[in-house]
């Protein structure tokens, strides 16, 4: 059995969690930025994505495109659309993203606490407990 497969989904789960926090701490902070457009990601269908083995791109030539890097790339990312208009152009709702940055700690925190659980019934395990 490999260590993957006893952890399951939460080890994809944490970094996406991590990720979608650093995007909305940055959608907060740009509230009062005229012109700033709030981001962020679909994170079933990012956790979805992660689940299946995916085939990684590779350069063969040193003349290709690098594919985007770390958890969730810039061209992952998408905009809001706000629910209602801003004269500067700001499309960031902060009650929106105090929300949604609540619920996202919320689900990092349970998915760390399975982990955590999962650990120790293995320590248990190891050491005959």
């Amino acid at each position: 059995m490999s260590f993957d497969k006893i952890l399951g989904i939460h080890a994809q789960s944490l970094q996406l969690h991590a990720r979608r926090a650093e995007v909305l701490a940055g959608n907060i902070a740009n509230a009062d930025t005229p012109g700033y457009k709030a981001r962020d990601f679909d994170f079933r269908e990012m956790l979805r994505q992660e689940m299946p083995q995916a085939v990684t791109l590779r350069t063969t030539q040193t003349n290709h495109i690098a594919p985007d890097n770390g958890v969730v790339s810039p061209s992952e990312m998408a905009y809001r659309i706000p629910s209602q208009a801003s004269l500067d152009g700001n499309t960031v709702d902060s009650q929106l993203e105090h929300a949604a940055y609540a619920e996202n700690a919320i689900q990092y925190q349970t998915s760390l606490r399975f982990l955590s659980g999962t650990i120790q019934t293995l320590k248990k395990a190891i050491t005959g407990q």
